[in-house]
């Protein structure tokens, strides 16, 4: 996208839960580590308004994300501008159609009358500069989004719990593939996501994340060195952000043994998907 991205985005939901004192010294951590890209959404609690303070007072040291689970033209175009009246600047960098999970949901978004609509018109008019599109539930209708428009960028599932149990459905390779050979950026999440929450949730994520050190650099590691993977977007508690931002400071590429020994480790680990939501 012409942008030099940071290889850790500071990941709005991370702050949207907690108090503004607390947001601000998680934002302060991220930029002593250089963190330059912020992505976030109306859905991540406060956490437009937590972040307001910081890109209203430094808005071109950061290339913001904003995010829309609105489908149609109307309900996306009001969003966009909530979003935007709540952070106080005049427009971000990248909005995204957010958590497309199905057929329906795509073709209401994409066609006559949907949310792209007003992402185009938005771009036109100088609001934003790229559009993008996001998913978590099936990797096969976020390939289809990047065949059926020309999106700049992606956020996906980009972890070893999905290859600890592949699917057709949380199989993000194919995705990544047809991104590297449309030139579209991508944005990883769940980089360090052990599987679902069996027992009683210690953090702020929906998914049990990695506390271990080892396991966390083995996860941030794997992901960031997955074929068009730009960055991994931080995780949803900031208990969590030290250790990730460690580890990437860190970060070497895996070659291809140490990416097999790694996803054979998260299967003898007991890691396993967040979808199918069965496995």
């Amino acid at each position: 996208m012409g942008y030099d991205a940071t290889i850790i985005t500071l990941g709005g939901c991370g702050v949207g839960r907690i108090s503004q004192e607390e947001a601000d010294e998680a934002v302060e951590l991220a930029l002593s580590h250089g963190v330059n890209m912020i992505d976030t959404a109306p859905s991540y609690g406060e956490a437009e308004l937590r972040l307001a303070p910081w890109v209203q007072k430094m808005r071109n040291a950061f290339f913001i994300a904003e995010k829309t689970r609105e489908r149609t033209r109307e309900g996306a175009w009001r969003e966009l501008h909530g979003s935007l009246g709540r952070m106080g600047i005049e427009g971000f960098d990248l909005y995204q159609l957010h958590g497309i999970g199905t057929r329906e949901e795509l073709d209401q978004a994409l066609g006559v009358g949907g949310a792209i609509e007003a992402l185009e018109e938005a771009r036109d008019t100088g609001l934003i500069r790229y559009l993008g599109v996001t998913g978590h539930e099936d990797m096969r209708i976020l390939r289809e989004a990047l065949e059926r428009f020309d999106f700049d960028s992606v956020l996906l599932t980009v972890s070893l719990c999905s290859m600890a149990g592949l699917q057709p459905q949380n199989d993000f390779r194919p995705v990544l593939k047809e991104a590297a050979e449309r030139g579209v950026s991508v944005t990883a999440i769940k980089a360090i996501s052990r599987g679902r929450w069996k027992g009683e949730r210690r953090y702020g994520t929906w998914y049990h994340p990695s506390d271990d050190l080892r396991d966390i650099e083995l996860g941030v590691r794997y992901t960031l060195s997955q074929e068009a993977v730009v960055t991994y977007s931080l995780p949803c508690d900031v208990r969590l952000w030290e250790m990730v931002l460690e580890t990437a400071e860190k970060f070497t590429v895996m070659g291809e043994e140490e990416q097999i020994e790694a996803v054979n480790y998260a299967k003898k680990a007991g890691f396993s998907p967040l979808f199918p939501s069965y496995l």
